[in-house]
């Protein structure tokens, strides 16, 4: 069972919108929690070429850019300098377990996404919050709502154009909801945006610079992340494929290596249209 945040951490006010957003930019990209749980299935150091196997639907430059990345975020290690090192999940990455799983509850009990695997649930709920901005218009809409543009912009400190292209993503993503069809009409937050304390907890935690506060949730080795394949920007055809594949356990932490969701081919084609399966 997911460790329960107190409500008083829970309070989407108390958070530090910065912080939140400097830890999702870490965490949400796409094929970041995919290349994660292929990395925690394993005891021992992953050449690129190893985590592409597991992998078939992406290219074999996406995932070693995405571990380049992911090494200049302090999210793997590497077992050496030399070009071509295998890598492994660092222990900031391993910590990660309280923000999955505040991601996947959060996710189940607000989004209709129906049967999906583990990692889509993860990815697709970090992609509905990361972009630049959101944390803090959602904030101040928890603050305050219902709101118009004008005195949003004056709470989060931005330009009336920002913030309404970060209103109209944050409709799109079923976080906010405009009161009335007419022009100028107030926003206020969905039930799922309502819903977004423990999750902006368990992240802001999780960044804490405090050596204790990360080791005091850092997973024991078994507790190695579980979870299954993501949501990007243009992975549609992907999520709806993995969507007919068995879904991850209720925890998305398991004590032994997992099968990897099968893929249709024609979906490995398109998104790794180099390699075969």
């Amino acid at each position: 069972m997911p460790t329960a945040i107190p409500s008083s951490a829970a309070s989407i006010s108390s958070i530090d919108a910065q912080r939140v957003e400097d830890a999702l930019s870490l965490i949400a990209p796409k094929w970041t929690t995919w290349s994660a749980q292929t990395l925690a299935q394993q005891e021992h150091h992953m050449r690129v070429g190893e985590v592409a196997a597991q992998l078939p639907f992406v290219s074999l430059p996406t995932v070693s850019n995405r571990l380049s990345q992911m090494h200049a975020d302090g999210l793997v290690t590497r077992l050496n300098d030399n070009h071509g090192a295998p890598y492994r999940l660092s222990a900031s990455s391993e910590s990660l377990t309280p923000v999955y799983r505040a991601l996947s509850d959060w996710s189940q009990a607000n989004l209709g996404l129906g049967n999906v695997a583990g990692a889509e649930r993860v990815e697709d709920a970090a992609r509905r919050l990361h972009l630049r901005h959101s944390t803090a218009v959602i904030k101040v809409l928890s603050e305050g709502g219902p709101m118009r543009i004008l005195h949003i912009s004056d709470g989060a400190v931005l330009e009336n154009n920002t913030t309404l292209q970060r209103l109209k993503r944050l409709q799109m993503d079923g976080l906010v909801t405009r009161t009335g069809p007419r022009h100028g009409d107030p926003y206020v937050l969905t039930d799922a945006g309502q819903a977004l304390g423990p999750v902006y907890a368990a992240i802001e935690r999780w960044s804490s610079p405090s050596t204790a506060e990360r080791t005091a949730v850092t997973p024991s080795p078994v507790d190695r992340a579980h979870v299954g394949p993501s949501l990007g920007s243009n992975g549609a055809r992907t999520a709806a494929a993995l969507r007919r594949s068995p879904a991850a356990p209720n925890s998305l932490f398991s004590h032994a290596p997992q099968p990897q969701p099968r893929v249709p081919a024609a979906t490995t084609a398109q998104s790794a249209p180099f390699r075969g399966r």
